[in-house]
């Protein structure tokens, strides 16, 4: 394998450059979109009838995908006021739906986008989550709310699917600084979102719009990646213009085909049987163009074969991740994903009974911490160049600062120290999440990139139901319980990576050798 480091404008013809920017875009406008709903849902349960205890816990973080500003995505379940008189069957019933379907469809659905590809996969995703949220405007009981739910709980996974796509367009040394753009843009998105949300619901019907508003921009998001230039930009480029890009990258080899594919799809331990084989060679104007027909879009099987076939290929590639050596880089994800939603989990509270905040300077600490989480996306390039895409080591290391500033708001005597501590840990989660799902897809191999990131996905999910468990029991005795409990798991995390690094490393080395 060729270790070829090429940079994106050089290495990537202008129109693979476009769907790049292109799926930026979308993250912005999927996020921006829910962003809207999410601060409404509790207020509309409320309207519908439903109970203060069931409004609050609809308006948890379930809508929210931790890859963008985790600031933002833990302090969402503490915009709303809990009543404890509700029923607890239709409280369960109205806040589990979305974190349970989520949490089983993510791996099914990131696998499926690696066995159809990511084009038909992303457009199911947009249009299905452009329906439930289009019902959800139209509901006027609690029955038809939890209707709408279904849908988004099944099929809003269009960020994570995004993600396995720049995965696959980029090389692995240029992937971590494309992934931390993407998680910028999007958590951009999720600032501005409430903003309008806020504005609308000043008018009569506000809730309504913003659902027909965000309906539409999944719509206007699924127009986007249906006009993409994908058969274009992804289909095998001729000898003549291959040449000539391929020089320009300072990529060799005698096989043009495969130099592009390992500069493109470095990372596919062992997995390139189909698209490798057509590539060597001129393409036949029979078998081998229908073998390119696939890789234009990343995938195994066409979108019109039998259930049946699509299934059996999905669970294939599940089994293999299950079975794989991966359980650390998951249980770590665990670890943390659960440490920063308890750091989060009563930052509001804690900072009135602790520091007698008033909410409002409380909100403008928050924002604060949001608007440099999300910047801190801009910084993941360069501080992974700077260690020489050792992103094991870096993983380390920003786990030992998360772990010392959620210390440091846990321990502080003023104010001030949890501005500093808000300050850096935006930066150093940031880093953080975006080294875990590197690591993962380095380690699970580029072809089963959907796959390994809807499992990250739903192993956050499972922190997304603990934390708040975890925050109840930890609050009964002390405001610092949670994020004291939260530096016992990020202390757990940091000795995870101390024992297990050492056989990564051994492990690279074999398969170098």
């Amino acid at each position: 394998m060729n270790n070829v480091k090429c940079s994106i404008l050089d290495q990537l013809p202008r129109r693979r450059t476009r769907i790049i920017q292109c799926v930026y875009v979308v993250g912005f406008m999927d996020l921006f979109g829910v962003s809207m709903i999410i601060p409404l849902l509790s207020h509309h349960v409320k309207d519908l009838g439903a109970s203060p205890t069931v409004a609050g816990l609809v308006g948890t973080w379930d809508d929210v995908d931790l890859g963008a500003s985790p600031t933002v995505a833990g302090l969402v379940g503490t915009w709303d006021d809990v009543d404890l008189g509700a029923s607890p069957t239709v409280a369960g019933l109205v806040g589990s739906t979305y974190g349970i379907l989520q949490l089983f469809s993510s791996t099914i659905v990131g696998s499926w986008s690696d066995v159809v590809g990511r084009r038909y996969s992303l457009l199911t995703c947009l249009l299905l989550s452009a329906l439930g949220y289009g019902l959800l405007g139209m509901s006027t009981s609690i029955t038809l709310f939890v209707l709408a739910r279904i849908p988004v709980g099944l099929f809003k996974h269009s960020l994570s699917i995004c993600r396995a796509l720049l995965s696959d367009l980029v090389s692995e040394a240029e992937r971590p600084l494309v992934m931390g753009h993407f998680n910028a843009a999007s958590s951009v998105g999720f600032i501005l979102g409430p903003v309008v949300g806020g504005y609308l619901t000043e008018h009569e019907g506000g809730f309504y719009t913003s659902s027909f508003t965000c309906s539409a921009i999944f719509l206007v998001n699924a127009g986007l990646v249906w006009m993409l230039p994908w058969s274009e930009a992804l289909t095998p480029p001729t000898d003549a213009n291959s040449n000539s890009s391929i020089s320009k990258a300072s990529c060799h080899s005698n096989h043009i085909a495969v130099t592009e594919q390992n500069c493109y799809h470095r990372n596919v331990n062992n997995h390139t049987t189909g698209p490798v084989k057509a590539a060597k060679g001129p393409a036949a104007p029979g078998k081998n163009r229908q073998s390119w027909s696939w890789d234009q879009d990343w995938g195994q099987v066409s979108l019109f074969q039998p259930a049946w076939r699509q299934l059996s290929s999905v669970g294939a590639k599940i089994r293999t991740v299950a079975s794989s050596d991966m359980w650390d880089l998951f249980l770590m994800r665990l670890f943390m994903a659960v440490s920063i939603m308890l750091y989060y989990s009563n930052f509001s509270l804690a900072m009135e009974e602790r520091f007698l905040l008033k909410p409002k300077t409380t909100g403008y600490l928050i924002s604060y911490s949001s608007t440099l989480g999300a910047l801190a996306g801009f910084l993941v390039g360069p501080v992974t160049r700077l260690y020489r895409n050792d992103m094991a080591s870096l993983l380390l290391h920003s786990t030992v600062l998360t772990c010392g500033l959620i210390l440091l708001y846990a321990a502080a005597p003023t104010v001030w120290h949890v501005v500093l501590s808000s300050t850096f840990i935006a930066i150093s989660t940031t880093i953080g999440r975006t080294c875990i799902t590197d690591l993962e897809l380095q380690r699970g191999g580029a072809r089963a990139s959907g796959t390994l990131i809807g499992a990250g996905q739903s192993v956050t999910a499972v922190g997304r139901v603990l934390a708040p468990l975890l925050s109840g029991l930890a609050q009964e005795f002390s405001p610092c319980g949670p994020p004291s409990l939260g530096v016992g798991l990020a202390m757990a995390a940091v000795a995870l990576l101390t024992v297990r690094m050492p056989k990564w490393d051994s492990r690279g080395k074999g398969e170098k050798a």
